[in-house]
């Protein structure tokens, strides 16, 4: 098996492939995935390097946080990465893949908060929900032209992962101000209790890959399916049982919820 990782940042990337050279095959290629034409260059070299691409996984994501008057550049720096990063993904490498006649497999790395939407990071709950609606398009229209690509929607719960390590790194490069790791609440090497780990999270992708599942909702060790489905549910009813907006977190609606939550729990 030979595997090609792509990531903006060069030393990170080292790190990965080194790691990753223990179980196979890895070729590392510095890739700005905001960038059309970087992303084109990569499927150029993977298929003709490789031939053909079995597994397409759009990870890369930024967490920078704001509400609805953030800066338009920090909206436009979340959704090129988020968003437009997937997009150029799949618009570079699925009709290769298609063309190839081999099986294969996109997913794009969602998030449940691009779902439930909890306030306190708009800009990231946007840039996740454009995406879920663009995954779930891209499927429908994968269905109906061809029987060998097809893709899902990874949803991880928390991860300890790097994503806030790193938007708090450059929000305080961007100030001048000194950045210190500890300060950090979780990350990959500073792992949280309640959060999984990576590995944990691609075992599961895989597990729910090989029962043909599009939404790959993962649990973490503090919230359960049933929690995640319960309050997916409340979010949608927001519409259907005209609601305010974000009910969920609005004082005259939050002991509603709790006892909605507590109900869904005794179905179990």
């Amino acid at each position: 098996m030979r595997v090609y990782a792509a990531d903006i940042d060069e030393a990170e990337l080292a790190v990965a492939v080194k790691e990753l050279e223990k179980i196979g095959q890895i070729v590392g290629v510095p890739t700005d995935v905001a960038d059309a034409a970087s992303v084109e260059a990569l499927a150029s070299r993977v298929f003709d390097e490789a031939g053909k691409v079995n597994l397409l996984v759009n990870n890369a994501g930024v967490g920078r946080g704001g509400g609805a008057m953030e800066s338009v550049a920090t909206y436009h720096r979340t959704l090129a990465v988020n968003l437009y990063g997937p997009v150029h993904g799949c618009q570079a490498f699925v009709p290769r893949m298609k063309a190839s006649g081999e099986p294969g497999i996109v997913v794009n790395t969602g998030s449940k908060q691009g779902i439930t939407m909890p306030p306190g990071n708009l800009v990231y709950n946007v840039s996740k929900a454009a995406l879920k609606a663009y995954t779930e398009g891209l499927e429908h229209e994968l269905r109906k032209s061809t029987d060998k690509v097809s893709a899902a929607l990874l949803v991880p719960g928390w991860v300890n992962t790097s994503i806030m390590l790193k938007s708090k790194r450059d929000t305080a490069l961007e100030k001048g101000e000194a950045f210190n790791p500890d300060t950090v609440f979780f990350h990959e090497d500073k792992p949280a209790e309640g959060a999984w780990m990576p590995s944990q999270v691609v075992d599961f992708m895989l597990e729910e890959l090989a029962k043909g599942r599009f939404y790959l909702i993962c649990p973490d060790n503090d919230v359960s399916r049933r929690v995640d489905n319960a309050r997916m549910t409340w979010t949608m009813q927001d519409i259907t049982h005209n609601r305010p907006p974000l009910s969920r977190w609005h004082p005259d609606w939050k002991a509603s919820f709790d006892a909605f939550l507590a109900e869904s729990a005794a179905q179990d």
